[in-house]
């Protein structure tokens, strides 16, 4: 088996889709991260909307626009790749418009913006995965989804200080946050659709099943919904314990937080890079046992109390990042591993909506297990990731691709 095991930033840009593609997606980041952690706060203070309005509009717009995802995929796998990637940046753009358009009081117009936003956000991780497959293969491929994935954690970092910054503004802070971010958007469509990328699955490599059957990944679906709650800990879970349960001061949340987007950022192509030593799927398996590891660590955190336990809490959230890092390094990857060139979209498309289902679930999921005491909450996600874990390195492949073939690419322009 092919393994990276250097880090070369020059060819790793390329394989990311390029310098022109790589800018995108820092501005389309930064835009993000200006925006998204205070559109709650947008709708309540600028639009005057009530907070469980403002919260079950901006549920329905991530909700919804999960049912654009089939026709993602269908577009995908006729070809398109930048394209695809520009025009979910292009639609978040048309959300910001419609978002700065909105009188106050009016939720529905605020429920369409949500709608747009949540469109291009669920579309977008699936364009681009697509898109950095076809520019590379094979454990350069794993290695360029990671190295996207440090970029935008770093730029949507940026964009949230930035935009905390500037808070102090009042609402017409918020409304410039929000003409700034549209702008972004638009600029990072334009960069993304420059690339001129297109790809031709017809035209793979000898070698590779590019008219196999399209893999089935029940398991790794179902197993993906379990995993993605990692995501949420240190936004969710760690603030709603360490206030309600350890009445901790609000900076340990804040710490945790940071200390996850930095160690996101540095780690993540290191980690998978190291990780390209092994299969992908044991790989996946081994952030399962990570992550369940950590929930437990969590749980013994919890039961020393005020004044150890919130120390304990930021020490084990160390962990779990690495688990998380482990997850994200190797999902996709083994997704575009597994899936024939000619159904790339739609097998990325489903891995997006089991991501986009388990994010939209953890909330409820978590305020449910809380009110039940750390055994629930922390006992629950660490049998349901370890049984994750296990499905995933027990389901057995099917009509899996070479991981060093690719389809065939054409630029344009």
């Amino acid at each position: 088996m092919a393994t990276t095991t250097k880090i070369r930033p020059r060819a790793l840009v390329h394989a990311s889709g390029g310098p022109r593609y790589a800018v995108a997606l820092a501005v389309d980041a930064l835009g993000t991260g200006l925006l998204r952690p205070f559109l709650l706060l947008y709708g309540v203070t600028v639009l005057r909307l009530s907070a469980p309005a403002t919260g079950i509009a901006m549920t329905v717009g991530i909700v919804v626009g999960l049912v654009c995802m089939p026709a993602v995929g269908r577009w995908l796998d006729r070809g398109a790749r930048s394209t695809v990637v520009a025009a979910s940046m292009l639609v978040r753009a048309l959300g910001v418009a419609l978002l700065l358009a909105t009188p106050a009081g009016h939720v529905w117009l605020f429920a369409t913006a949500a709608l747009f936003l949540g469109v291009g956000n669920q579309a977008w991780p699936a364009a681009h995965a697509a898109l950095v497959a076809t520019v590379a293969h094979g454990r350069e491929r794993d290695a360029a989804l990671a190295g996207g994935r440090a970029l935008r954690n770093a730029a949507l970092g940026a964009g949230a200080l930035l935009a905390t910054a500037c808070l102090a503004g009042g609402t017409a802070a918020l409304q410039v946050l929000a003409a700034v971010t549209g702008l972004a958007y638009l600029a990072a469509a334009a960069l993304a659709w420059s690339v001129h990328l297109r790809a031709h699955p017809a035209a793979a490599p000898g070698g590779d099943t590019a008219d196999g059957p399209a893999p089935r990944m029940r398991a790794l679906l179902a197993a993906n919904v379990v995993y993605v709650f990692c995501l949420n800990v240190p936004e969710i879970a760690l603030p709603l314990v360490l206030v309600t349960q350890l009445h901790a001061s609000p900076v340990w949340s804040a710490a945790i937080f940071v200390a996850n987007t930095v160690l996101v950022v540095t780690l993540q192509v290191p980690v998978t890079v190291l990780m390209s030593r092994f299969p992908r799927r044991a790989v996946l398996a081994l952030a399962g046992v990570v992550l369940a590891a950590s929930y437990l660590g969590f749980l013994a955190a919890t039961s020393l109390g005020h004044g150890w336990g919130a120390p304990a809490v930021a020490t084990v959230s160390v962990v779990c990042t690495i688990g998380e890092i482990i997850y994200a390094g190797s999902a996709t990857a083994l997704v575009t591993a597994l899936a024939p060139a000619h159904v790339l979209g739609r097998a990325l498309a489903r891995f997006e909506l089991s991501t986009g289902f388990g994010l939209a679930v953890y909330p409820a999921v978590i305020t449910a297990l809380a009110p039940h005491g750390p055994a629930a909450l922390w006992g629950s996600l660490a049998a349901a990731t370890l049984l994750s874990a296990s499905a995933v390195a027990t389901e057995k492949e099917h009509g899996t691709r070479l991981s060093g073939c690719h389809p065939g690419i054409r630029r344009a322009g």
